[in-house]
């Protein structure tokens, strides 16, 4: 996989998760929509050749921009003055939790790709 074509990927996946969460969506389903992404970045970075720790930035870098596209549907209404003061901290978890994750999903992919 081409750099643009795991861009491609990557842009279209997020566009799908916005129209998912048009409609909201739990915190299972954002977690589950994260490790899709992760998945899917894992798959492509490791098709391609350079740096661990680069690769690594920038899948997490794409956690984030999934964040800020559709983590606020999983908020409700009444907690929006609370999401609004707690959304930094909450992003920052979530990416560090992203950036764990790869390490744990880096050998369940590649043995994917294997069979």
């Amino acid at each position: 996989m081409t750099p643009e074509q795991l861009t491609a990927a990557v842009e279209s996946f997020i566009a799908d998760a916005k129209a998912k969460a048009a409609g909201g969506l739990t915190v299972a389903e954002f977690g589950s929509l994260v490790i899709a992404l992760l998945r899917l970045a894992v798959a492509g970075l490791d098709t391609m050749a350079g740096d661990g720790t680069d690769k690594k930035a920038w899948a997490v870098q794409m956690i984030g921009v999934l964040f800020d596209a559709v983590a606020f549907a999983c908020v409700p209404w009444a907690a929006t003055p609370a999401w609004l003061l707690l959304r930094p901290a909450i992003r920052s978890i979530v990416l560090a939790a992203a950036g764990g994750m790869i390490e744990s999903l880096l050998p369940i992919v590649r043995k994917a790709a294997v069979a």
